[in-house]
């Protein structure tokens, strides 16, 4: 298969399970303030890395966080808790991705399962010369992958408004 192939055949949508990502760990003392609270930069880390991995497999290359979204903690994790985040790319543009990120705390003594928090971070594919390169289109399959495509989309277009207003603002504020 030529360059020019393999580079076309990157270009097909790929379904969003494609870039399913599972990242589980324990939580340790470390982790935490003197209260047995996991520090939220600690979860935050992790939802980077479980966004990355599922960014870097939706594009075949590696990739860079532009953004966080979002990121919202619905409650304490702690010591001793089995942290699991589960990524997906939620929607895709040009060179970039939208990546949805489910934080999940496990007391594993109980087998109590709670979701911790969401986060919404937005990554960048690159070449070999460390230049923006174009991703493949994201192929929702079930309902509520379509339902985060669209909420992704509207949020994408949101971003893009938000940046030309600032962008305006600070060219009337120069002149």
């Amino acid at each position: 298969m030529s360059a020019a192939d393999k580079s076309l055949k990157q270009l097909e949508p790929r379904p969003v399970s494609a870039s399913a990502s599972t990242l589980a760990t324990l939580m340790e003392p470390k982790d935490a303030n003197p209260m047995g609270n996991v520090h939220g930069g600690a979860i935050m880390k992790l939802v980077d890395q479980a966004a990355a991995a599922a960014a870097i497999r939706h594009s075949g290359r590696i990739c860079v966080t532009v953004a966080v979204d979002r990121l919202d903690f619905f409650g304490p994790v702690h010591v001793g808790d089995m942290v699991v985040l589960k990524a997906a790319v939620n929607y895709t543009h040009r060179t970039s991705m939208e990546v949805g990120v489910r934080i999940e705390a496990e007391t594993l003594r109980e087998g109590e399962v709670r979701q911790a928090g969401t986060a919404l971070l937005i990554f960048v594919a690159l070449d070999d010369q460390c230049r923006p390169v174009e991703v493949p289109p994201i192929l929702p399959e079930t309902e509520e992958e379509r339902l985060r495509y669209r909420q992704a989309e509207l949020r994408y277009r949101h971003r893009k408004e938000l940046r030309e207003k600032e962008r305006a603002l600070r060219t009337s504020s120069t002149s």
